[in-house]
């Protein structure tokens, strides 16, 4: 018996309940009519009492605050341009590329970042190779460019980076997704990487975009998800032509969708690709965006794929090391009419304050962005319309986005680049677009005016955000690469509150603390927060958590869930704002 799809049944549901009709295992009275339509119960009245309706908790708005960025990259001497090999033949993989990754690769106590490079997809022997960039922080906050004494042998059409200690010795190692051959790098300890892509065991030539490092199986080391796109050689292209004959960006239908990648850490330094065996695949595959992370509250991570133009995958772990694509179950696949969208980067907050991290989707021009309210075990909803996010992001495509309280005022901020892929928009939808940053003041997101000459007012063609604390203040900044423009270092200068900075060192648990989860509790305030995979769009942020307790200098109540199942309680001091955890080790030391 073939049973109704589940919009439709769920559209059944919610008449019945408008109707007053009976549950299906109810039957009529015999003395009422079992007509059709227009049939009538003689002799009795009709009396339809509406459900009272519930009472509805009043959340007061809070007076905004908005963060305050400056562009610091060339001050700071951070000149990289992504060049994303645009040309007549208007490849697909030219719109797509441009990531960063921050990391303490040195461990000098300073962060640093790498940006991947792109050039021309499909390179003549003409053609100038332009490297990727890894700029290291000096003691004058100063950044230099060390790509070239790195060892570091990368050549690709450069998407994401993925930083993480995948060999748990104390030193960030490198993942960078390419369009074509991918690359792992192990970080030797001494400022050089040796190429480890040869530990990929079942990997292949693809188009990836975004990866992500994290413990979705708990056993102490670091797994990798790769997304994937299409199939696309851009040495010998699909071809796409728009109504006057002339080469266009291809749509997402024209290409054939390339399965993700999930390569497992044996812990002898080999990664098998089980994708298929552990149930991470789906229909339709074109993914953009990742995140591995707890959804549903069951302490086991799950993992997230944002897909172009088809349904996102919403993987849940069912804590045997196994997945089930549950997105159409618990929300997630589609928008809140029931369609797929052209998803592209993800944001990771918990801006409602109901222990759930929730995500926000950046999307194509005319379809808005998403806002999926995580409820727990009742799964994602669509808020986007109800909390004002739909109506400034219809005229936008957005990309690298991340969710935070940048400036400690108690409420979340979200941040999006925004850039079409095809120049031809120029004149229409526009090609180059301005960012834009919300802030929540407790019932709706409100978008922050720009301001005459500072960043908010040019127009860019945005791609990878990756948040860090480069300057040490103890608020977040953020890196976000732009096509063809110099990538941004954009320093927080905001007058804030009391931010509380937490990084986490597993020793049972992955070294990075990947996938552990910390509550701060003080007066009556709870917050939770749990260190992800992934998130943004081709990036990777600094590892820490940042907490702002409401202005509150009261002594802090931390509880530490790490993957391992080890649970640590302390508490933090007033006064005390940037605290390293270790598992296992009672109390906390400041950084």
């Amino acid at each position: 018996m073939r049973t109704l799809p589940r919009f439709l049944s769920c559209g059944l549901m919610v008449v019945s309940l408008v109707c007053g009709c009976t549950d299906s295992g109810s039957s009529a009275p015999e003395s009422e009519s079992a007509g059709g339509i227009g049939a009538t119960s003689l002799g009795k009245k009709f009396e339809f009492r509406p459900r009272a309706a519930a009472p509805v908790t009043e959340v007061a708005r809070r007076q905004i605050s908005f963060p305050r960025f400056t562009d610091v990259a060339a001050e700071l001497g951070v000149q990289h341009v992504f060049d994303n090999g645009a040309s007549p033949k208007a490849l697909m993989v030219e719109s797509t590329g441009g990531g960063c990754g921050w990391g303490d690769f040195d461990r000098d106590g300073r962060i640093d970042v790498y940006l991947t490079q792109g050039g021309q997809p499909c390179p003549g022997p003409a053609d100038v190779f332009i490297p990727d960039s890894l700029y290291r922080q000096g003691v004058n906050g100063q950044f230099s460019d060390c790509f070239g004494v790195s060892g570091i042998d990368d050549a690709g059409f450069g998407h994401g980076v993925a930083v993480g200690d995948f060999d748990n010795d104390g030193f960030d190692d490198l993942f960078v997704s390419n369009a074509g051959v991918s690359r792992l790098f192990l970080n030797l300890g001494d400022g050089t990487f040796q190429d480890a892509t040869g530990a990929l065991q079942g990997t292949r030539r693809a188009w990836s975009s975004t990866s992500a490092w994290g413990d979705p199986d708990r056993d102490g080391d670091l797994d990798l998800y790769v997304c994937n796109y299409a199939i696309y050689d851009p040495c010998n292209p699909v071809e796409c032509l728009d109504k006057d004959g002339i080469p266009s960006i291809c749509h997402p239908r024209n290409v054939e969708p390339e399965p993700d990648m999930f390569f497992r850490n044996e812990g002898d330094g080999r990664f098998v690709e089980c994708s298929k065996e552990l149930g991470l695949f789906g229909p339709g595959n074109k993914a953009l965006g990742v995140v591995i992370a707890d959804l549903t509250g069951d302490g086991w991570p799950d993992i997230y794929v944002a897909n172009d133009t088809t349904a996102n995958f919403f993987f849940v772990n069912d804590g045997t090391g196994k997945f089930r694509e549950s997105a159409q179950l618990l929300g997630g696949a589609f928008s809140s009419i029931g369609e797929p969208q052209a998803s592209m980067g993800v944001a990771f907050g918990d801006y409602d304050r109901n222990s759930f991290p929730d995500l926000l989707l950046t999307h194509f021009t005319g379809e808005s962005n998403t806002l999926y309210q995580n409820r727990g075990p009742q799964g994602l909803f669509d808020v986007s319309h109800l909390t004002g996010l739909r109506e400034p992001s219809l005229p936008k495509l957005g990309f690298g986005t991340v969710m935070s309280d940048f400036n400690a005022d108690g409420g979340m901020d979200l941040f999006v680049t925004n850039g079409h892929i095809d120049p031809r928009y120029a004149e229409s939808e526009g090609y180059e677009m301005v960012p834009q940053l919300f802030s929540w003041d407790g019932q709706l997101w409100q978008e922050r005016p720009a301001e005459p000459g500072d960043f908010f007012t040019r127009r860019y063609v945005g791609r990878a955000v990756g948040t860090a604390d480069f300057d040490a203040d103890g608020d977040l900044d953020m890196c976000v690469v732009h096509h063809n423009a110099p990538a941004a270092f954009l320093r927080n200068d905001s007058q804030s509150g009391r931010l509380v900075k937490i990084r986490l060192l597993g020793v049972q648990s992955n070294r990075n603390g990947y996938n552990t989860s910390v509550t701060m509790a003080w007066n009556d305030q709870r917050l939770v927060q749990e260190l992800p995979g992934g998130t943004s769009y081709a990036a990777t942020h600094e590892r820490v958590l940042c907490f702002a307790p409401d202005n509150s200098n009261d002594s802090l109540t931390i509880e530490v869930r790490w993957p391992s199942g080890q649970v640590q309680k302390l508490s933090i001091d007033p006064g005390v704002n940037s605290v390293v955890i270790q598992e296992g080790v009672s109390g906390y030391r400041e950084f």
